[in-house]
């Protein structure tokens, strides 16, 4: 071994801090406890500033988006919502039952008298025989 390698130190190959590391006794610190209660603390007000600015500017991005919407006459999607279910309530008044989705043209009671006709219309196309045998 020579004087100047790094393991080298007086003669001992052995360091304090290869000491802690094989697990032996460390160094207490009696403001341990202190230091890391100040540290928590500081985090958490770290952090309260943190939501702080960053509500800051949300609310000065709704005033910039609640112009907009004044400006050009478009409603936020909350109040769309809110005045399609008065919308639906006020349809539904007085109905005991949930309200009845719109029914297409061509549905419905329709259906009876449009079968009676195409039969009439399939009956004209018979040859005559064959229409007497279906009257009966």
């Amino acid at each position: 071994m020579d004087f100047f390698s790094p393991n080298y130190t007086k003669g001992l190959w052995a360091t304090k801090d290869m000491g802690k590391m094989l697990g032996g006794d460390e160094e207490k610190d009696p403001d341990a406890a202190k230091k890391e209660e100040e540290r928590q603390e500081a985090l958490r007000q770290q952090e309260e500033e943190r939501k702080a600015k960053y509500a800051k500017m949300e609310a000065e991005r709704e005033v910039m988006r609640q112009g907009i919407r004044d400006k050009y006459g478009i409603k936020k999607k909350e109040e769309r919502e809110a005045e399609a279910q008065a919308a639906m309530e006020v349809a539904a008044e007085g109905s005991l039952t949930r309200p009845k989705k719109a029914i297409p043209a061509g549905c419905g009671d329709q259906e009876e008298e449009e079968e009676e006709s195409i039969i009439d219309t399939v009956m004209k196309y018979l040859p005559g025989p064959l229409q007497d045998m279906f009257k009966k």
